[in-house]
């Protein structure tokens, strides 16, 4: 019975080292497996893989330019930002707190060269104001640059060399519809004025809003590194081609956090052929909407979330004409998905106002197209911008009739109308009365003003009397007050 018990236990610990043996024998196997995956470079053509013969094609393509700016200045006065003193006083006794003063500021950015004659795109933000503008090529040769037009709606700008006799090296505009996230990317330009810089990296996100203050954002994101002077410049994808103009950076210190954004490059295309005819003109959808979430997708039967639930259609826009109705979720724009208004009015705001544009909606369940004519914004009713004179509480300012064509001008909604008010000039009436450049006037003295007309009549009868009462609409908000003057 020994024997046996002996036995059974040589058997067991055979059994045990021979699956012990067989376990490292499979482990050795997927080492090996897993090692030829992972290989060293077997060739000097591996080893020496690089971004630089690209670079070497792109990089003379980006400039650095350099800004001058006279900045008058008046030493610090407590009593000048007063309303109450500048109601008596006025500018009188600015000389006695000591002379106005200037200064020269200076700034720094990168552009991109689009044609062989010099022209260069940037940002707006770069030459804003500028008083002079010297651009350095990659070769270190140095050009003066006028402003060819500048957009601050999209903070793209397009400059001209002076005195170029000689072609210059150009960069292709590419198609921004054509990238993807996770697309390996180049980022160049002159960041903290040390030089040329170029960086690496994916393109990390699309369509990114909310970044800055322009009216048209669906930014590219990029974790490729991008600072301060490096606005202007380009990014670049793997065939060298133009895909996006650097344009912000999300930071919290003022250096690169891996969060920078470029303006896509089919915006860049529409804005710089505006500005260089002269003609920058976007088209008018006119209608507005929501994004459609979670909660509104299961109310309204989709599958999932996404688009712009349709709130509102002017009645004389070009959606209205093409059928559009309020109800309608707008999910495409020529064959491109939208997913909330910003992304809708971005698609549009790329598209030449002429021909149409093919709009995808969901109506009632089912999916169809929309053929929409691409038109400007039209100037009905007339404008009729008025300065205000007279004792009242918008004396001084300078007001307007709202047509679809000021509302994209000036950035809201194109749906909106009444009477605006444009500017309100310092020490007027206007001013102490605390009305804001784009308070929309609703009522004077009880009485619905729905244009300028309205206004001048409801002024006249009013300044009978002294008492006054208003109401203005900003921000969403109605604002009363009342007066005696």
């Amino acid at each position: 019975m020994e024997e046996r018990n002996v036995q059974a236990k040589k058997i067991g610990m055979f059994a045990l080292v021979l699956s012990m043996g067989m376990a490292v024998l499979a482990g050795g196997l997927n080492h090996q497996a897993s090692a030829s995956e992972r290989r060293l470079p077997t060739s000097d053509a591996e080893i020496k893989m690089s971004f630089s013969p690209l670079v070497k094609q792109t990089a003379p393509t980006v400039v650095n330019i350099f800004t001058k700016k006279v900045v008058t200045s008046r030493p610090a006065n407590p009593f000048m930002n007063d309303p109450f003193f500048n109601q008596f006083f006025g500018n009188r006794f600015g000389g006695a707190f000591g002379a106005p003063r200037q200064r020269v500021e200076r700034s720094l950015g990168s552009g991109v060269i689009v044609s062989p004659d010099g022209t260069i795109v940037t940002n707006r933000h770069v030459i804003d104001g500028a008083s002079e503008i010297r651009v350095v090529l990659h070769d270190r040769r140095e050009f003066d640059a006028t402003l060819v037009g500048a957009d601050e709606r999209t903070d793209l700008a397009v400059l001209k060399l002076q005195d170029v006799h000689d072609a210059l090296p150009t960069l292709k505009l590419g198609d921004s519809d054509d990238v993807e996230v996770g697309d390996l990317v180049l980022a160049i330009g002159n960041p903290f004025g040390v030089g040329q810089t170029v960086t690496s990296g994916i393109v990390s996100a699309l369509a990114r809003a909310g970044v800055t203050g322009q009216d048209y954002q669906s930014f590219i994101q990029t974790d490729a590194a991008i600072n301060p002077g490096n606005s202007g410049g380009a990014l670049i994808d793997m065939k060298g081609d133009l895909i996006g103009v650097n344009s912000a950076i999300f930071t919290k210190s003022g250096g690169s956090n891996g969060i920078g954004f470029a303006i896509p490059v089919n915006m860049v295309k529409v804005v710089m052929r505006g500005l260089i005819s002269g003609d920058l003109r976007r088209p008018w959808l006119g209608a507005s909407g929501q994004t459609v979430t979670a909660d509104l997708a299961r109310s309204l039967d989709l599958e999932r979330p996404g688009g712009v639930l349709i709130n509102a259609v002017h009645p004389q826009s070009p959606a209205s004409r093409a059928g559009l109705k309020a109800g309608d979720v707008v999910v495409a724009v020529n064959g491109l998905e939208v997913d909330d208004p910003n992304s809708l009015r971005f698609r549009v705001a790329t598209l030449e106002p002429s021909g149409d544009a093919v709009l995808t909606i969901i109506r009632n369940g089912s999916s169809q197209d929309v053929s929409v004519p691409l038109e400007v914004a039209p100037e009905t009713p007339a404008r009729e911008e008025t300065s205000i004179d007279g004792r009242n509480p918008f004396g001084g300012a300078k007001v307007a009739n709202v047509n679809p064509a000021l509302a994209d001008e000036l950035g809201i909604d194109t749906l909106i109308t009444g009477v605006i008010v444009l500017d309100v000039p310092g020490n007027s009436l206007a001013r102490q009365a605390r009305l804001k450049p784009g308070d929309l006037i609703t009522e004077i003295n009880k009485t619905r003003i729905g244009s300028v007309a309205d206004l001048k009549a409801a002024l006249r009868k009013g300044e009978k009397g002294r008492n006054w009462s208003i109401a203005v609409k900003r921000d969403g908000k109605i604002l009363t007050a009342d007066y005696t003057l």
